[in-house]
């Protein structure tokens, strides 16, 4: 395919990561500059203490393209994620980690499928085996390719039922990469103030009728630097934020699902036989990624 012909945000947040930034950096416009034609990188400072921002300025001087904005303190990955969201001035927008934890080989077919979706998903895919239709075992099978270790893995599967359980939708991960039109994000009220931002979008872009397809994208374990999501106070944050958006919004929202059930549909590239030609025609290569 050619180049994306749509404008594109990459949106990206980072505390003390001075060890992993330039890179992040340089692997993201060089995938971007593969794929798309218009871009920005939006990169959200966390109230960093090492030498990240230095770095940041002194990439920003050589790449015009690269939007940095700093937060006078450290918030957190939902307010940074929010920061970011605000900063996108492109056509489509979507996030990575600075860690690249998951794997875009295939960013121009996810981008493609937005002419055909609203909203694209990723998800961490199971191999599909016997055991992958069971529901409960579909999560636990290759459980420890959620994470960087088994205990962070079981944090994640934590996390997502959970999520299941207050809000009901079905989709089979909630923390990924997600691909959204700016302007329809834009339009949201987001209430989360922790990593519970991106399940938010995911639920109310679901209750909007959005069309929406979940797309293989595999997590790639961090090598380098700190991981700061599963830490005992993080996750505490994230739990009560979860609680406090489900009391505030979600117990209706939960009504209205089970109500409108039938007019609500998730697409799926682990069921090829519902979407349509053009669809399978652009998913075959994803295939490869439940084997």
């Amino acid at each position: 395919m050619e180049k994306f012909e749509r404008s594109v945000s990459m949106l990206a947040w980072g505390l003390n990561e001075e060890d992993l930034v330039e890179s992040f950096l340089d692997r993201a416009f060089a995938l971007l500059h593969e794929t798309v034609t218009d871009y920005e990188v939006v990169f959200v400072d966390d109230g960093s203490t090492d030498r990240m921002p230095e770095l940041l300025a002194a990439y920003a001087t050589r790449e015009p393209r690269l939007k940095i904005v700093r937060h006078d303190r450290n918030y957190n990955v939902g307010i940074a994620c929010r920061t970011a969201i605000s900063n996108a001035s492109k056509d489509y927008l979507f996030w990575q980690t600075v860690d690249w934890s998951y794997d875009l080989r295939n960013l121009r077919t996810f981008l493609e499928l937005l002419n055909h979706f609203d909203v694209v998903q990723g998800i961490r895919p199971v191999p599909i085996r016997l055991l992958s239709y069971i529901p409960v075992l579909r999560s636990i099978y290759r459980v420890n390719k959620r994470s960087d270790t088994f205990r962070k893995a079981v944090v994640s599967l934590g996390n997502y039922y959970l999520l299941r359980l207050l809000f009901g939708a079905k989709f089979q991960d909630f923390q990924n990469v997600t691909f959204y039109s700016t302007k329809f994000v834009h339009s949201l009220s987001i209430v989360a103030r922790t990593s519970f931002v991106n399940p938010e979008l995911l639920l109310k872009s679901y209750a909007r009728g959005l069309r929406m397809i979940e797309v293989p994208i595999p997590f790639i374990p961090r090598t380098q630097g700190e991981a700061k999501g599963t830490r005992f106070k993080t996750i505490l944050r994230s739990v009560v934020d979860t609680f406090r958006n489900w009391s505030a919004w979600g117990i209706q929202y939960r009504r209205d699902l089970n109500r409108n059930a039938g007019d609500r549909r998730i697409w799926r590239v682990s069921e090829p036989f519902v979407l349509d030609r053009k669809v399978l025609e652009l998913v075959i290569p994803l295939f490869e990624d439940f084997r």
